[in-house]
């Protein structure tokens, strides 16, 4: 496997953002809201996407890191207000929370 990232990847990388809750909400109501688990590379599951990677979507899926972001999930970010980032897929907005490691 090749080090080098694609033109696709550095382009979704440039515009992936930090983004608040309150600007995700409309696109969740609207049932466009991906949610990606913390461990996973937010850019490169969008570049599956974008590619048409149904065997890594499917299996991402599967695994449970990777869905429509959910009514429990939603009502958590709403009370909590994370850390969250976005990159648009469109239709899809595709949203990761990061978790920043407490070192002392």
């Amino acid at each position: 496997m090749s080090n080098e990232i694609s033109t696709l990847y550095a382009q979704l990388l440039g515009e992936t953002a930090q983004i608040t809750w309150a600007e995700v909400m409309p696109q969740f109501a609207k049932g466009n809201v991906l949610w990606v688990a913390s461990q996973l590379d937010l850019v490169a599951v969008a570049e599956y996407i974008i590619n048409d990677d149904k065997k890594q979507v499917s299996a991402l899926m599967q695994q449970k890191v990777l869905h429509v972001l959910t009514d429990a999930t939603a009502m958590d970010y709403a009370a909590r207000d994370p850390e969250l980032w976005a990159v648009v897929v469109a239709p899809w907005v595709i949203i990761q929370e990061r978790h920043t490691p407490t070192t002392h």
